[in-house]
This record gives C-alpha cells, structure tokens and sequence, in this order.
C-alpha cells in the first residue's frame, strides 16, 4: 500500500526474490513526497531529496538504478534572519559580522548561562536546544523556523525532535569546527556533497518502479485503499477504489502499509476497539503546500534552499532548482522556485483558493527583495497532507497503542514516515521497505528498532 521510496524498496527486494507483489498508489505518479512534478517542461522537486547514505546497500541500489545519471553536487543552504543572510551549518565570522559585536557577546553570555544553569530535565524542544545553544541563539535560529514548520509553540514539541534532526550539533562544536577544521559534523556531511538526478528525485523512483515491473511484479496507480478487511488476527484483503470510483477487492498473503498510520487504523474493518481508534485521532501531521513561481530572472540566488526564519512572513522554505540541477529548467534565462508553506490539512491557509496564494508567495518574495512581483512568469499550488508526523509532546503514548494492536496481525507490517510515524529520511524509508520484505522471506527484524536518528 504506497508507491513511495519504502513501498517501492520492500517489492524491489521480493520481486529480486521471485515474489510477486502488487503495489496500489492513490496518485499517477511513483515516489509519495519524494516525486518530481512536471509542468511545461519545468520539473520540481517536492521538498527538496538529495540522495545521501553511508549504507553501502543503499548506495549501491541508487547506483544500480541510475548509474551515471546520479551526479555529485554541492548542496548550499543559508538561514535569512531580519534582512541578512547566515551560513548553514554555522560559520563564527559569518555569524560574528551578521549580528554585530555586542549581538555576538550576547550569544556567547547566554551559551555559558546555559551550561552553569541548564534545564535540568530535557522535555521539549526549547528546553534542550537551549541547553546545546543558549537561549538567545535558540530564539534567533530555531524558534521562529520550527513554530512555522509545526504550528504549535516549541514548548509543546518533544525533545526527541531536536534530537533526532539537531543530533551531535552545538555552538562550541560549530564554533572549534570554524577554527579549527578537521573532521566531519553530523551537519557538515548533510550538506555538503551529495547526490542528485539531473531530473530531479523521481527519476530514481520511476527507474525503481520500471525495475519492479520488469521482474514480474506490478505498480497500480490512481488506486486508493479504502478498507482493509480482516478477520482480527489477519489481513485478507484490501478494496480499493481508482479515479473513476470503480472499488474491486485485492486478496494477498502478506500486506505492507506505508500509508499514514492514523488512516490505516481508521480504515480497518471490521472497526478496531474505540481506545484505538481514539489513539490513532490523536497522531498529528502537517501538510505541506508549494506554491511554484516560474521567474523572468537567470539568477536570483546561489542556493538550493534558503530557511527564512523571519517571523514577518509565512513561507519557511525556498527552494531554487536549477540549483539542483540545471535541467530541472528549459530555459537557462528563468528561474524555477518553490516556496514551502507548512500547514494543517484544511486549516485557512491550506484551504485558500490558488490565486490567493500565488499572491501571498509573490508579495512575500518582494518582502524578502528576492524577485519583483513583475518578473512572475506563472505559478502554480501543490499540496501534500500527511507529510510530516508531528512530535508533540505525549505522542509516544497513542503511538504505542496504535503499534500494539497491530502487532495482532500475523501478515501486515507497517514501513515507511507515513507508516511508522516517524520523520525519516529517503534512505530509512527504502532500508524499512528492505526489512520488511526479508521478513516475509524467513528474516525476523525488528523494523521499529531501526534507529532514525542515526545517518546511516
């Protein structure tokens, strides 16, 4: 269930194997947040999926898959902050000439604050970036971002988040690293050389699912599960319904979901027990919306992303992508964007018209004198739901109801961000997929034990 990169992993490994799978996907296209759209020959990447993995099984799929056709880059981000730009991962002189002497003294007074008198136990995000970074520095570069990213304050999200994405990062190791060099940060290896296809991420994902094909297995598109029937101990077979609201019933042996796991639960029948059903309500996602400018400009900015962390607009992300690659653009005098809006499925903003939008991303380029709303070209809104599970804080608890009743079903595993509530990377997303198909071939891992925050 899902045609995304752990979908797509777990009927590559059977298919190698000799077994037959069919993956259903509610949409026409391969990859789930990972795809590449298509629009007059321009081509964008959704949410921005450099390809990077020390697992040397991982690396060698996407090199079996793409061959020279996964080139090396240099990824270049920065963070915009009230009118200035700052490196990222952090840079001291870069940092130092952004806020000004006393600006910097003041980071540097409320870092050593943080390490006489720290939060003594790490709840939230707040409590233990400020303990890594001082208050002051968690304000200026991780409040603003993170609240827009996840609408709720940072004292509500839990400190696993920041462990998981901030991990093996801190001012005095930014800091020795900008003097002294040698060796490689957590930050330094995400954002330095990476891998990319010339057309973007989808191209690995419709190499994989030709792959898959090939071998005898089959990739269904526009076919929604809609139910997924069991008997209490087994899954016996899902209905599906396709774009024109046909439903037919598709029986297997074994079931692997990369659907949200809040949706699988919600869509099981019979219905299971209200206490799981109530715990599954409570797993939170935010959505992302894209709003794509084509721009009458050869160059706007050296990046692939800018994080805007100032608080004075609403657009978190903005990504360039001939950037990425310069074929993602047909014509080298214009320049791709896509602004990145992080909201909640049918909130106000994600329900807003698209002419609405469109407007909001061109004043807000103005706003932040990247590009002169006369230079639009054309735009268009893409929406995802689901796409990030939130770490509130108390999710963990009907997370693991969730988890234990579907322990229950000897034949349905679930892999995947979607499927594990998890905010995983394309590579944990394949290597789930991976583990879950070597399960049904006689392997007994234990898939929720996989270590996500681990760059691996």
């Amino acid at each position: 269930m899902g045609a995304g990169p752990a979908g797509l992993g777990a009927a590559f490994e059977l298919s190698k194997n000799g077994i037959e799978a069919i993956i259903v996907e509610k949409d026409d296209v391969v990859g789930g947040i990972s795809r590449t759209l298509k629009y007059k020959e321009y081509y964008f990447d959704e949410g921005g999926h450099a390809f990077f993995s020390r697992n040397q099984e991982i690396s060698e799929i996407w090199r079996t898959l793409l061959g020279p056709n996964l080139a090396r880059i240099r990824r270049l981000s920065r963070i915009y902050y009230q009118g200035k730009y700052f490196d990222f991962p952090l840079r001291l002189g870069n940092a130092l000439f952004g806020m000004g002497l006393w600006g910097s003294m003041a980071i540097l007074g409320s870092y050593l604050k943080s390490r006489v008198f720290p939060y003594n136990k790490e709840k939230t995000f707040e409590e233990w970036v400020s303990n890594r970074f001082g208050k002051r520095l968690y304000q200026i570069f991780f409040r603003t971002y993170t609240e827009k990213v996840w609408g709720i304050p940072c004292s509500q999200i839990g400190a696993e988040w920041a462990r998981q994405r901030i991990g093996g990062v801190s001012l005095f190791s930014a800091v020795r690293h900008a003097f002294l060099g040698g060796g490689k940060s957590r930050t330094d290896i995400l954002t330095g050389e990476l891998r990319y296809p010339p057309l973007g991420p989808g191209m690995m994902y419709e190499a994989m699912k030709d792959k898959i094909e090939r071998m005898g297995s089959s990739v269904v598109p526009d076919c929604e599960v809609i139910s997924i029937n069991h008997n209490q101990s087994e899954v016996l077979a899902v209905t599906v319904r396709d774009k024109t609201g046909k439903e037919k019933s598709l029986g297997g042996t074994k079931f692997i979901s990369t659907i949200p796991i809040s949706l699988l639960i919600q869509r099981m029948t019979p219905k299971p027990p209200p206490n799981v059903l109530e715990a599954s309500r409570k797993l939170r996602y935010r959505g992302l919306l894209v709003v794509h400018l084509i721009i009458d400009r050869e160059n706007l900015f050296p990046d692939n992303w800018l994080f805007i962390h100032s608080p004075e607009v609403k657009v978190a992300r903005i990504q360039n992508y001939k950037n990425w690659s310069a074929r993602m653009v047909p014509d080298p005098a214009k320049t791709s964007l896509g602004l990145e809006y992080f909201c909640t499925e049918n909130d106000d903003f994600w329900n807003q018209p698209e002419e609405r939008l469109i407007a909001t991303a061109r004043k807000e380029l103005e706003k932040l004198d990247i590009a002169d709303k006369h230079a639009l070209l054309d735009a268009f809104v893409f929406r995802i739901p689901h796409a990030y599970p939130v770490y509130y804080r108390g999710y963990r608890e009907p997370l693991e109801t969730v988890k234990h009743y579907l322990a229950t079903f000897g034949n349905l595993q679930t892999v995947g961000r979607g499927g594990m509530y998890q905010y995983s990377h394309m590579y944990h997303s394949i290597l789930t997929g991976l583990m879950a198909a070597r399960n049904i071939l006689g392997s007994s891992f234990d898939i929720w034990q996989l270590n996500v925050d681990e760059v691996v």
